[in-house]
């Protein structure tokens, strides 16, 4: 949560969570293990290039079988590339506990985003503490299972 934890974990954790996810044949990241989070991974189509790319990301779970991300990037000025591969192709490939689905993602907003930032808090009460370090409305978007 803390400004040089948050910095050091975004130079840092991708690399460890790559490590654990492929020792553990997909069903742990170092994020999860060391967090207790659900961590599941996103796999997006490049938004330029239209390549897969997968990244480990805090799953929140919200109503009938949807999923909440943030875009928090650690509470960086810039959001995080997997934010514009999902606004440039929304069908993603989501894989928790060694199972693979496809959801539709779709940002939020209004009361829906108002709901989906609470249950994103209170499953990881770090959320607010990047939301004050950045100068930008971090994204809040809700995957849905297709």
């Amino acid at each position: 949560m803390s400004a040089v934890g948050a910095q050091v974990s975004a130079r840092v954790m991708h690399h460890l969570d790559k490590l654990v996810l492929k020792v553990s044949n997909g069903r742990s990241t170092a994020a999860s293990l060391l967090t207790g989070l659900q961590i599941l991974t996103v796999t997006t189509t490049g938004a330029k290039s239209g390549l897969p790319r997968t990244m480990p990301l805090v799953a929140v779970p919200f109503e009938d079988d949807r999923l909440v991300i943030i875009a928090s990037n650690w509470g960086q000025q810039k959001n995080p590339a997997w934010y514009y591969n999902i606004l440039a192709h929304p069908e993603v490939t989501v894989t928790r506990d060694g199972r693979s689905q496809t959801y539709l993602a779709r940002e939020t907003e209004g009361d829906e985003r108002t709901a989906c930032w609470q249950a994103a808090v209170e499953t990881y009460p770090g959320y607010p503490a990047y939301e004050r370090r950045t100068s930008r409305r971090i994204p809040v978007i809700l995957l849905t299972p297709q």
